[in-house]
């Protein structure tokens, strides 16, 4: 009789536990960096607005390695663990890399371009409150000298991070293949289809980002990864490349 005794980590693809072990890297390394007064992680590998003196086109990568609590990192992490282990086992290693770091940048993307159209609302929102006065008069104050702040570092105040565009294509991605696969979540006392529970997920972010509910979470980014997701599935499906071949990675 033969016994296996592989750990956690072992039992996990490849891709899968090497980017949960660089997202936790990333986040220990951020903590005590902070902590110790040395330097920002966030700022510097986080996706800036593209205006901002800080931005850097490599962010649209480093950011969704970033994480700003326990819980956020938990939440991806949790995630990218639970459906990401059996998407790469089905896609392979290489596409399944390739799809995470897709739908990653189609989430920074839609996050970039959610800036682009409403920076004048969350301007005015930075200053006095929601409505208080108009974006114009705001800039008028700053380019005259009597604001605060200049308008790169309001600019540079705009930034995301965090792995959940990526995680919320791999929830995608687990829906349109195992559709019927039933899942719990949390506070529901029945499981749920996958294509149902993915499909609400998706209403919710929508909901979330076009009345501000929630706000401080990158909605259209969660948004944007699943868009990028659908791309790259139906590309696949098209092609009759979805599963892996025997012996393919």
């Amino acid at each position: 009789m033969q016994y296996t005794n592989r750990s956690f980590l072992g039992s996990m693809p490849p891709v899968t536990r090497h980017l949960l072990i660089i997202n936790v890297l990333m986040y220990l390394a951020t903590f005590v960096l902070q902590q110790r007064g040395i330097m920002d992680l966030n700022s510097w590998l986080g996706l800036h607005f593209w205006k901002a003196s800080d931005f850097n086109p490599y962010q649209f990568f480093t950011y969704m390695f970033m994480h700003g609590g326990v819980w956020h990192l938990f939440v991806n992490m949790f995630s990218l663990w639970m459906f990401g282990a059996l998407l790469e086992r089905v896609l392979g290693s290489n596409r399944f890399l390739l799809y995470y770091i897709v739908c990653g940048l189609g989430a920074g993307l839609a996050q970039e371009l959610m800036w682009q159209f409403t920076w004048q609302d969350i301007l005015v929102s930075h200053v006095t409150g929601p409505a208080a006065t108009s974006a114009q008069e705001i800039i008028e104050a700053i380019n005259s000298g009597h604001a605060a702040f200049t308008m790169d570092e309001f600019y540079n105040s705009m930034i995301t991070i965090g792995a959940s565009g990526a995680a919320f294509g791999i929830l995608l991605a687990f829906a349109m293949i195992f559709p019927e696969m039933p899942i719990y979540i949390m506070f529901i006392p029945v499981p749920v289809k996958a294509k149902w529970a993915v499909l609400g997920f998706g209403v919710l972010e929508l909901f979330f980002g076009v009345t501000g509910t929630m706000s401080g979470i990158a909605h259209y980014a969660h948004i944007g990864g699943m868009i990028a997701g659908i791309f790259l599935i139906l590309y696949w499906k098209h092609n009759g490349t979805l599963r892996k071949r025997y012996g393919s990675y």
